[in-house]
C-alpha cells in the first residue's frame, strides 16, 4: 500500500514527556515526515520557551507548522486544520506518511473532526466579554469559565486572558441559543477539511509516563531553558505579544523586572510547567479514541491501528 494511502498517526501527551524525540525516531522508523499540533511552537522566534524541536532535530525528518507566526498574530483551531491538512496533502503525495505530534488538546480534536467548530459569531456577546475582561482579573473569568464549561475550563491555564475569554464566548454562546463558536476566525464545520471529513483514517496515542519521571523532566528542562537564554528571548518577545502568555514569559519578564529572585523564578518555573502538564492530561484523559501507550509501545501501535509495516 502506498503511503498516501495510509492513514495519520496522531501523538499527543503532556509537556516534557518526550513526544519530540519519539516522534522523530518513528518519523525516521517508518519513513514519516512531521506536522506539530502545538500552539505556541507555531510562534517564531520562541524555540526555547516553547521547547521547540531543534534544527539539529528539524534537520533529521522534515517538520510542519514550526515556527511560522508572528508572536502578535492570533490564530485559530479552524486555522489550524485547514494548515495542518494542507502539509498532511503535501507529504503523502509525495509517498510519505505523516505524525501529527503535540500537546494542544482543542488542535488534535478540531484535526480529527471530534469537535463541532461553526461559524457563527455575536459581536454583542464578544463585547461584553472585553468588557469583563477589562474590569476583573483573568482568575474571575477562570471561574466563571468552570461553572459554565468545567471541562474546557481544566485545560486553560487561570492567568490566560485571551483563551479564557474565548472559551466563554462558545460557552455563553450555547446559554444564549447561539451555535458553538471556536477561537478566533470560523467557517462551517462541513467546510473544514478535517481527517474525518477527508475519510483520512487516523490512530490517536497519548504517551503515558510515570508522573515522577515527567516531574523529574520538568525540572531538567527548565534548567536548560534558563541555561540557554529564556529570559533574552522573553524579553526579545516582549509582554504585548499574543504568543507571551505561554507557560514561563510572564513569569521570566516578572523577574527582569525586579518582582522574583532567580531561585524564585526557578521554583515558578517549574509549578506552573507541573501545572501546565497537569491540564493537558486531564484533556487526553477525555479524549475521544485514545490510545494510551509507552514510548516503547508505539512503535507497535502504529503497526497494529495503521498498518504500517
Amino acid at each position: 500500500m502506498a503511503a498516501r494511502d495510509e492513514g495519520v498517526l496522531i501523538l499527543a501527551g503532556p509537556t516534557a514527556s518526550g513526544k519530540t524525540e519519539l516522534a522523530i525516531a518513528l518519523a525516521e522508523r517508518f519513513n514519516a515526515e512531521i506536522v506539530g499540533a502545538d500552539s505556541r511552537q507555531i510562534y517564531r522566534g520562541m524555540p526555547i520557551g516553547t521547547a521547540a524541536p531543534t534544527r539539529e532535530q528539524q534537520d533529521r525528518v522534515p517538520h510542519h507548522l514550526i515556527a511560522f507566526l508572528d508572536p502578535h498574530e492570533r490564530y485559530s483551531a479552524a486555522r489550524y486544520v485547514r494548515d495542518a491538512r494542507a502539509a498532511i496533502d503535501a507529504i503523502r503525495a509525495r509517498g510519505r506518511r505523516v505524525i501529527v505530534v503535540g500537546g494542544t488538546g482543542f488542535y488534535v480534536r478540531a484535526l480529527a473532526g471530534d469537535v463541532a467548530l461553526d461559524a457563527a459569531y455575536d459581536p454583542a456577546v464578544r463585547a461584553r466579554l472585553a468588557a469583563e475582561a477589562r474590569i476583573h482579573p483573568p482568575e474571575v473569568l477562570a471561574e466563571w469559565l468552570a461553572v459554565l464549561a468545567p471541562e474546557r475550563a481544566a485545560a486553560i491555564a487561570p492567568n490566560d486572558p485571551y483563551r479564557i475569554t474565548r472559551a466563554l464566548e462558545v460557552a455563553l454562546a450555547r446559554r444564549t441559543c447561539h451555535p458553538e463558536l471556536v477561537e478566533g476566525p470560523t467557517e462551517p464545520r462541513e467546510a473544514l477539511p478535517t481527517l474525518r471529513a477527508g475519510n483520512i483514517p487516523f490512530a490517536k496515542l497519548v504517551l503515558d509516563i510515570e508522573p515522577g519521571v515527567l516531574a523529574e523532566r520538568i525540572e531538567r528542562r527548565v534548567d536548560g531553558m534558563l541555561a540557554a537564554g529564556l529570559l533574552e528571548e522573553a524579553e526579545r518577545v516582549g509582554s504585548d505579544a499574543v504568543a507571551a502568555d505561554a507557560v514561563g514569559y510572564r513569569e521570566a519578564l516578572g523577574f527582569l523586572a525586579g518582582f522574583s529572585t532567580a531561585a524564585e523564578l526557578r521554583t515558578q518555573l517549574i509549578r506552573f510547567t507541573r501545572r501546565y502538564a497537569k491540564r493537558q492530561a486531564t484533556w487526553f484523559r477525555s479524549e475521544p479514541g485514545i490510545v494510551r501507550v509507552s514510548a516503547a509501545q508505539s512503535e507497535a501501535a502504529a503497526r497494529e491501528r495503521l498498518g504500517w509495516a
